[in-house]
């Protein structure tokens, strides 16, 4: 596969045609001589944007007069008029100054009136272009934010069915649906995939960033600052706007391929960004990247004797099986997934003062992965004899196990289209937003055991079951319709004010009748169609925005919304911001306080379903997850979901001492109130006669979970920012960034809300494994330290991340353990080497010194440390958790960088 990837990459190269010669601008842009990357430079629909040292360089097609334009949100225009001829290339430096009267430019995320620059807005945004995200090496956008955005985490869980298709991730440490997802300014819509397996993320849902390729954005702006008055629900935690390209005239395509040091998880793809004018004022920019990367496996070697213990099962017997297969079998790390995605960006004008744009994407990805593999000592021939002819998968035609396969296929859509007018000194934007997420899956390799007799006495499953399954899936869609309008009143008032209608929509698709029927498929049930169907929901809100510049450097933005919502009812909350720049711009002081909420999604309100899962010292168990508005939960007395509400407050400075140095320091501290979960598994009582006990029996359960208002719980810390640039050496500067993010306080506040019947059973919705999920499985601490160095034609990227401790409480593990992975710092490698003007090689090292996750039990109490003192015991608890063994190195509730070790990729790409 590396070597057929290679190849393809050199001859694409070699038969791609050469180009013309055309007229060129080049320069800088800075602001007091600091670079300023990523502003835009522009010719009429051609244009490009500047690199990481402020350079830019802008081809035009045909020799004449052009009327170039600069510009950066929050700073002032400046236009030049130049006329070149054939081949001539000419040079314009350009020095922008800040301008809070600018409202003619994309309004950055955090404000809906002036924009202002990272060092000297009022609140917390960090800007990142496509050659930021391109030079981590990473698969996908969210693996490249993580090593980038020192608060942003993310993790890959090894066996968590559905959870292959999409990985959670988070801002703060507040899940991932507390983070609002923007195209261009507009909601993205949220992913179909409820988690429901014990990693982070657990019961929660989000927007699927990693559909977006790389290639089609431009840059991307995070707010880390609770904005539901600008936005509305989900950004409790903050604001992702994903900018995409808008250049007209110049394209490129890019060929990559990769593989891991272990030989495995072979990468290759390619990707082709192209623009061009539509008319004299138009544009359209389109991408295509098609992809596929091998399955990687990393099982952990499975101890005999706890295999025993747990099944029941001749030591013999499994110890003659693990000889041979010493990891059981077991295929877990990173599936096989392959990916289409195509993204369209287009404008135009159609007046002298009205602009129409747009933009639209499709997804769709395929993953191949494995359930956990059914050794025959878990599943024997004794009990299911007819296992020999459905799997006889040994050397000889005999039975030795089997493994279900686990098929996803995600298709995610989303599109805009909207009008911008400026008419009389106010600026009014007009949209209408679409998009949805399916997800549905396909489970082969495996049966359906119950023992239901037919009329006849034969049954209707067993050795009468399919082997493939159709158990169904998920699908999401909403529209929205905005009305946006902004106007500078004065040089010191700038006002802004909209509304939004939104309908949602969540369906379950339901199985085929073997998939659910009596336990269903072995490993994933399908959807019953009692639990199926189509639920909707709509919203209105409208907000009110301004500013107040009562000094060139004194700015208050205050922003209020109300929200109604057709099944809960109204939400209103507000937001202030302040600014003070002083010292003559160097030192800027900002802080700003907000309420917010976020809305129960359909999916937790709606699901119900039968779940397997690993419960410790019990393998793999059924049990029920129930929604809030089912007849199950009106017998059990379960209360309704209601919104959460939040509290937020950052505090922080930025410095600029000279034109080579910048810092930003940031305090937050976020508060939740009735935050929504889905509870630990609840089980029978010791009494065995409450409505609890009679329902898991009816329902031959293990146990039920559901989604309560359980917590009320405090996030704070610190973010730093910096970059230093005035490490010279000739005429170019060596640039240093270091960024971090570190915890001080994530917890709950109070007791956990527990729901009578639960309470009354002397259990808790939120137990020591599920706390654990919230507060304490993503790192305590984060930093990145990056080193960029560019040549005219050579470069590299060295970046260090390092991931700070996290804990956690596993199910059922000893009184007085708990697990903590160990501090890491993961190293990554970019080189690139420029052939020609247009053409670039690009090789990555990511993980360059193979550092893997690693964990220990620690203790916290006299009972742990016992424990820890006696091997045999400690052995036990080490099985307990990682199902003996199987996920020796990262435990089941995930890990926070790869544990695939390092991984080589080499791209190439040409500009045209």
């Amino acid at each position: 596969m590396k070597h057929f990837s290679l190849s393809l990459l050199v001859v694409a190269c070699w038969l791609l045609p050469g180009l013309a010669t055309a007229q060129t601008v080049t320069g800088t842009v800075t602001e007091s001589g600091q670079p300023i990357v990523g502003a835009t430079i522009s010719a009429g629909a051609t244009g490009t944007v500047s690199d990481v040292d402020g350079t830019y360089e802008l081809s035009l097609r045909n020799a004449g007069t052009y009327t170039l334009t600069v510009s950066y949100i929050g700073y002032g225009s400046q236009t030049r008029e130049f006329t070149l001829a054939a081949g001539e290339t000419v040079t314009w430096n350009v020095s922008l100054e800040g301008g809070a009267t600018n409202l003619e430019e994309l309004v950055v995320v955090g404000s809906r009136t002036a924009p202002r620059s990272s060092t000297t807005s009022p609140l917390p945004v960090d800007v990142f272009t496509s050659d930021d995200l391109t030079a981590t090496g990473q698969q996908t956008f969210d693996k490249a934010l993580q090593y980038r955005v020192p608060s942003f985490n993310t993790v890959q869980t090894p066996v968590n069915d559905a959870t292959s298709l999409l990985d959670p991730y988070e801002i703060r440490n507040m899940g991932p649906s507390r983070t609002l997802i923007l195209v261009n300014g507009k909601r993205k819509n949220m992913s179909a995939l409820l988690y429901t397996q014990t990693s982070p993320g657990r019961g929660e849902t989000g927007a699927d960033i990693s559909a977006i390729p790389t290639d089609a954005i431009k840059r991307v702006e995070i707010l880390r600052d609770g904005a539901s008055a600008q936005y509305g629900s989900d950004a409790i935690a903050g604001v992702m706007n994903i900018v995409l390209k808008d250049n007209a005239e110049d394209g490129s395509v890019t060929l990559r391929t990769g593989i891991t040091t272990e030989g495995d998880g072979e990468q290759f793809g390619i990707a082709l960004n192209n623009g061009t004018n539509i008319g004299e004022t138009g544009f359209i920019n389109y991408t295509i990247d098609l992809s596929k990367i091998g399955q990687a496996n990393r099982p952990g070697m499975v101890d005999a004797a706890g295999e025993a213990a747990d099944f029941g099962a001749s030591i013999e017997d499994v110890r003659a099986f693990l000889s041979r297969y010493p990891d059981a079998r077991n295929i877990n790390a990173s599936p096989e997934t392959t990916a289409s995605k195509f993204v369209v960006n287009f404008g135009s004008d159609v007046s002298d003062n009205t602009e129409f744009y747009g933009n639209a994407a499709y997804v769709y990805k395929k993953v191949n992965s494995f359930a956990n593999y059914r050794t025959p000592y878990w599943r024997t021939l004794a009990d299911f004899p007819y296992l020999a002819d459905f799997f006889p998968d040994g050397p000889n035609g005999e039975y030795i196990g089997y493994v279900p396969t686990f098929e996803g296929n995600l298709n995610d859509y989303h599109g805009t289209v909207g009008f911008l007018t400026r008419k009389d000194d106010w600026i009014a934007d007009v949209s209408f937003t679409t998009g949805g997420n399916e997800q549905t899956y396909t489970v082969s390799n495996s049966h359906n055991r119950n023992s239901t007799l037919n009329p006849d006495g034969t049954f209707k499953y067993r050795e009468n079951s399919p082997i493939t399954f159709d158990p169904g899936g998920t699908r999401f869609t909403h529209n929205v319709g905005n009305i946006d309008i902004t106007r500078r009143l004065s040089d010191m008032v700038g006002i802004a004010f909209g509304a939004e209608f939104r309908n949602e929509s969540f369906t379950v698709i339901e199985g085929d009748l073997a998939s659910y029927e009596d336990g269903g498929a072995d490993s994933f049930s399908g959807n019953d169609p009692r639990n199926s169907g189509t639920f909707d929901r709509y919203n209105f809100g409208g907000y009110a925005d301004a500013a107040f510049d009562f000094t060139e450097d004194f700015l208050i933005n205050a922003t209020v919304r109300l929200e109604n919502y057709s099944d809960f009812g109204n939400a209103f909350v507000y937001k202030v911001s302040s600014r003070y720049k002083f010292a003559e711009d160097q030192v800027t002081l900002r802080a700003s306080f907000s309420t917010g909420f976020k809305a129960p999604s359909l999916h937790q309100i709606y699901t119900q379903k039968a779940q397997y899962s690993f419960v410790p010292g019990s393998g793999i168990q059924v049990g029920g997850l129930i929604s809030n508005v089912s007849r199950e939960a009106r017998l059990l007395g379960l209360p309704a979901l209601e919104p959460e509400k939040s509290t937020n407050f950052t505090v922080g400075v930025g410095l600029r001492p000279n034109s080579d140095l910048s810092i930003t320091l940031d305090y937050y501290n976020i508060k939740v109130e009735d935050r929504i979960i889905l509870s630990t598994e609840i089980g029978s009582t010791d009494a065995g006669n409450t409505p609890l006990d009679n329902l898991l029996a009816q329902n031959n359960l293990s146990d039920l979970s559901f989604f309560v208002n359980g917590l009320d719980t405090r996030t704070s810390g610190i973010d730093f920012v910096s970059s230093y640039r005035g490490l010279r050496f000739g005429d170019r500067s060596l640039v240093v960034n270091l960024s971090g993010n570190y915890t001080l306080q994530n917890e709950r506040i109070g007791a956990v809300k527990n729901p009578e019947i639960v309470a009354g059973a002397g259990q808790s919705v939120a137990n020591p494994t599920q706390e654990a999920l919230f507060f304490t499985s993503r790192p305590k601490y984060k930093a990145i330290l990056g080193i960029d160095y560019d040549l005219e034609k050579v470069g590299f990227s060295l970046n260090n991340t390092l991931f700070g401790p996290t804990e956690f409480r596993q199910q059922g593990l000893a009184t007085g353990l708990y697990t903590e992975f160990e501090t890491k710092v993961v190293t990554d490698l970019s080189i690139f080497y420029r052939l020609t003007e247009k053409f670039t090689l690009q090789f990555n090292a990511n993980n360059v010194f193979n550092v893997l996750p690693e964990w220990n039990f620690k203790s916290e109490s006299p009972a742990g440390d016992a424990l820890l003192n006696n091997p045999a015991a400690l052995q036990n608890q080490s099985n307990l958790i990682t199902f003996n063994q199987r996920y020796s190195q990262m435990t089941y509730d995930g890990f926070h960088f790869s544990q695939l070790g390092t991984i080589l990729t080499l791209s190439g790409s040409l500009r045209f």
